[in-house]
């Protein structure tokens, strides 16, 4: 799907037509062809317009004649419907710079683009490129952030859960989250490369403006910020799912234990039965007695008893 927007009234609106539209958002659903056509319209490759769809392209950027291109590493939540799979994934996000129009392009409807659709970011002018880059780039890292204390308070609710109970369904939360974090981890790297050698080539021209120089400055430094975060959340996470698998270790252990215990205990009445038991002549007329019943009842309990006193003192019951 094809949108074209541009700024009227002091917001944000629809047009119908790509010659009034300083902004082309490209997201799904794509019709067949509809990508082809609109380079071809446009007189480019559709390798621009293709390789933000590969949700495994690196964040980069590329500089041509005909166009600049700047591919960065967004979050997304996860729409699978497997249980063990991420609660938020990264997806690249295509930025094109051509005769004088910005294309964004996605493989799925981005957050962090909706707040300008819906004119949430303040002094936002589409035909502002430079700006406009800048003001994706602190929005998307925002976002990153807002998702990073989403996260940690999940984790932290769930940490309460296991308190209580070491259910498998708390674990398998955890590893969602887990695979979350691991995601933010390695698309900050990339998007903060990525920015270190935009500012090293003066990619966005903002060399010479100290306002966006100093506001790109800030989003390398939050950029750093939300990367260092997601490294801490990701190690006192696996911290965590190893501390929980060495107590759910040693509580099987423990239980092992005691069943080996109680096993012993009750293994003694079960042999003294064994031999009473036996189809032979007891010694001195013991089996005719009429109290060998009870004699035979209060030594196997005694001696189970005297087990169990024995396994309490050495502390293994």
């Amino acid at each position: 799907m094809i949108r074209y927007y541009a700024r009227q009234n002091g917001k944000i609106r629809e047009v119908s037509g790509i010659a009034d539209a300083p902004w082309i958002n490209l997201h799904p659903p794509y019709e067949d062809g509809e990508l082809d056509s609109f380079s071809t319209q446009l007189g480019l490759t559709a390798d621009y317009f293709t390789d933000p769809l590969d949700i495994e392209e690196r964040a980069r950027y590329e500089r041509f004649d005909e166009a600049r291109s700047i591919i960065l590493h967004t979050p997304v939540i996860n729409e699978s419907a497997k249980e063990n799979e991420a609660v938020y994934i990264t997806i690249p996000l295509g930025i094109i710079l051509t005769q004088g129009k910005l294309i964004t392009v996605c493989s799925s409807e981005i957050p962090v683009l909706e707040k300008f659709i819906e004119s949430r970011i303040r002094g936002f002018d589409p035909s502002n490129e430079r700006l406009f880059i800048l003001q994706i780039m602190e929005q998307n890292v925002l976002y990153f952030l807002e998702l990073l204390k989403k996260l940690n308070i999940r984790r932290s609710l769930i940490e309460q859960e296991l308190y209580h109970s070491s259910r498998s369904e708390e674990l398998r939360s955890l590893l969602r989250i887990e695979k979350s974090l691991v995601y933010f981890v390695n698309s900050l790297n990339s998007n903060e490369l990525l920015k270190i050698k935009m500012r090293r080539t003066d990619f966005l021209g903002v060399k010479d403006n100290e306002d966006y120089t100093e506001l790109y400055e800030d989003i390398v430094i939050d950029n750093n910020q939300a990367r260092e975060v997601a490294q801490l959340y990701t190690n006192i996470l696996n911290g965590t799912m190893e501390a929980y698998a060495s107590i759910i270790s040693n509580n099987l252990n423990k239980f092992i234990n005691r069943l080996t215990v109680v096993t012993v205990i009750l293994m003694v009445p079960t042999l003294i039965a064994s031999f009473f038991g036996m189809n032979v002549r007891m010694p001195m007329g013991f089996g005719e007695s009429q109290i060998s019943f009870y004699l035979i009842l209060i030594l196997s309990i005694g001696l189970s008893l005297g087990l169990a006193w024995f396994f309490k003192r050495k502390e293994i019951l």
